[in-house]
């Protein structure tokens, strides 16, 4: 791999996505098998003023094994100090943020107990929520990214040799992420100036609801939530932080209202679930709740997933991505997503984010869902965006407006 590209990749990811602090604590979780990236962001958050760099390193791996052979019970068990070792750094008056570093193998865990591993999944979940609240409400800066391991690497690319997929990725990863150029930096304020024009356009429009249409049978009708706002490409956190939650992103998103959701939708990327992987999947919603689904492969795990708590069945994001985005353009469908929702347009299964809707991140939940906003324990994208993707809008004052046509913006 071009370790130009890597050190602008992670600088990028740590100074702009991030967006480090002076004296901030940067929480960075990343995959035992990339340790030379791991450091490389180490080094540009050091640079960047942090006082101090928490690693914490995941191995799929060990949680095959655990998922495999350990009792449900027992990974169930969460103690007090799992929570306490990120809440310590967000409550610190220096503050934290957070980079999550993803390149999970998409099929880890394929073959497994899949309700086991979803109940462990949601118990983990329920118990970590004072820490996801930091995230969901923008309390924090927190990024996402994403470095080809091996097996993730092998996925993408099958037919490739190992060392050859993974190298053939990271050149994938450097492009679309607007590294090649050579000017990450440049390029993403203005890929953020053009992404926030659009939300700020449909913000202007103060929508009521949107229509998705496409010739794959897909019809969905989608209620806002009260209040609801559109967000794109950077956010802010409380303190005035701005960052890039995801890395690659190209979506404008807002919150649907959990009652007002109708219609059928298909999915146009295969979307991978706890290492296993969901294709040819549908649903039907009627008031905002799945009444129907079904899928090509793996129906049994969307039927789990859905099921994974009373809300799981509702969305909590529609997101906007026009064909034209730089992961679509690829062709090449990773697996991950992280990327493949920036391919397609998408809806999130579960929690809709409290910053989708005005002044959120200051009310209760109960008051976030007298506004429609939708809460689980899980937030899961799935692409439902296709080549000939028409969408259009109803103001609140009665009028339609183009959003999408055939695949792209219409403005």
């Amino acid at each position: 791999m071009n370790q130009k590209f890597l050190q602008l990749y992670a600088d990028f990811i740590v100074k702009v996505g991030v967006h480090v602090r002076p004296r901030q604590t940067m929480i960075l979780r990343c995959p035992v098998t990339m340790p030379d990236f791991a450091h490389a962001c180490v080094r540009s958050a050091y640079e960047a003023g942090a006082k101090n760099v928490v690693v914490r390193w995941e191995d799929e791996q060990l949680t095959r094994l655990q998922m495999e052979l350990a009792q449900e019970q027992d990974l169930c068990e969460m103690k007090p100090y799992e929570l306490r070792s990120y809440l310590d750094y967000a409550e610190d008056p220096d503050g934290c943020c957070t980079l999550a570093i993803h390149a999970a193998d998409p099929e880890a865990l394929a073959g497994l107990d899949a309700g086991k591993i979803n109940r462990v999944n949601l118990a983990r979940r329920t118990f970590m929520k004072p820490w996801q609240e930091y995230t969901m409400n923008d309390r924090v800066q927190w990024c996402v990214a994403a470095v080809p391991a091996p097996g993730w690497a092998a996925k993408v690319f099958p037919d490739l040799p190992q060392d050859e997929a993974v190298e053939k990725l990271w050149q994938v990863i450097f492009t679309v992420c607007r590294v090649t150029g050579g000017d990450p930096v440049g390029e993403w304020q203005q890929h953020v100036a053009k992404t926030s024009a659009r939300r700020d356009r449909l913000n202007e429009w103060q929508l009521d609801s949107v229509h998705l249409q496409s010739a794959n049978g897909t019809d969905l009708t989608i209620g806002l939530a009260d209040d609801a706002v559109w967000e794109g490409a950077s956010s802010k956190t409380d303190r005035g932080f701005e960052f890039i939650a995801n890395v690659p992103t190209e979506e404008v998103f807002c919150a649907p209202h959990r009652d007002r959701v109708n219609g059928t939708v298909y999915g146009t990327k295969p979307y991978v679930y706890n290492g296993q992987l969901i294709k040819g999947w549908h649903v039907t919603f009627k008031d905002g709740k799945v009444v129907e689904q079904g899928a090509e492969e793996n129906a049994a795990l969307l039927a789990e997933l859905l099921s994974t708590d009373e809300n799981a069945d509702r969305i909590g994001e529609i997101a906007f991505v026009p064909a034209s985005s730089p992961i679509n353009q690829s062709g090449v469908l990773f697996f991950n997503t992280l990327f493949d929702e920036n391919a397609a347009c998408h809806i999130a299964f579960g929690a809709g984010y409290p910053t989708n809707i005005r002044n959120g991140s200051a009310q209760t939940r109960a008051q976030l869902l007298e506004k429609g906003l939708n809460d689980s324990a899980i937030h899961e994208d799935v692409m439902i965006g296709a080549p000939d993707t028409r969408i259009t809008g109803l103001t609140k004052d009665g009028r339609e407006v183009l959003i999408f046509d055939g695949g792209e913006w219409a403005f």
